[in-house]
């Protein structure tokens, strides 16, 4: 998989990209992460990304012809070297709500392309120059590159060989196997902390009922935590 960030500050992914599971992953060549600098393709002698709103307003907003230009030159890139072109995907507060499905959805394509955003956003035509565009929540942060990394993590994971187990994927939170329910309650050792003893049933070595433990442990956290991820399985049926 290859996964371009088009950003003004590359500098911020390279702790990122060379430790934990994205970096090991980078390290076995399960996934590639090219960094495209914008300012690369700024204009003029000063390499210009931004400029002043039209109708006036505060701040400045980052312009269409050097954003599509480094998404140009992503695809002219692949394209010599037999790669596809990119599912280019805006980063944006406006932008839908990334979810495990969408990670999911995003892990299947060969080539994604991730825009970054700063001062007062994107020049409105952007957005026709993109596939979709991602949103962590309801919030504005300064720029788009935590937003980035959210996806590229989230995404990277679920990689066949990126998790030590690939079974950890499949029956955890929002996974196929719990529904898109919480996980269940984890335990490891010592057997009792302070008061706080593990569940007997963990022990009992009957996977029958431990399963159907840890089933009704995830509906009842999920109820009780995130009742909008029962009320949306419900309406689904």
């Amino acid at each position: 998989m290859i996964i371009s960030v088009v950003t003004l500050f590359p500098e911020l992914f390279h702790v990122f990209l060379e430790t934990s599971m994205v970096g090991r992953a980078v390290e076995e060549h399960i996934a590639r992460v090219d960094l495209v600098e914008l300012r690369a393709f700024g204009l003029g002698k000063h390499k210009s990304v931004d400029d002043t709103p039209y109708g006036g307003g505060s701040g400045m907003v980052l312009r269409v012809e050097p954003i599509v230009a480094a998404l140009e030159a992503i695809d002219e890139r692949a394209a010599a070297g037999g790669e596809p072109a990119a599912h280019r995907v805006l980063l944006t507060p406006q932008g839908a709500r990334f979810a495990q499905p969408k990670a999911r959805m995003l892990s299947a394509h060969p080539h994604l392309a991730l825009i970054c955003g700063r001062y007062e956003g994107f020049d409105e035509r952007v957005r026709s120059f993109v596939h979709e565009e991602a949103s962590l929540g309801d919030f504005v942060m300064t720029g788009g590159e935590v937003a980035a990394m959210a996806i590229i993590e989230a995404t990277v994971r679920l990689l066949p060989g990126v998790l030590g187990n690939d079974a950890s994927s499949t029956s955890e939170s929002f996974s196929d196997e719990l529904q898109g329910a919480l996980e269940y309650p984890q335990y490891t050792r010592p057997a009792e902390f302070r008061g706080h003893s593990v569940p007997a049933i963990l022990s009992s070595g009957d996977h029958a009922r431990v399963d159907a433990w840890r089933r009704a442990q995830s509906l009842e956290r999920t109820h009780a935590r995130r009742p909008d991820l029962t009320n949306k399985d419900r309406s689904s049926t």
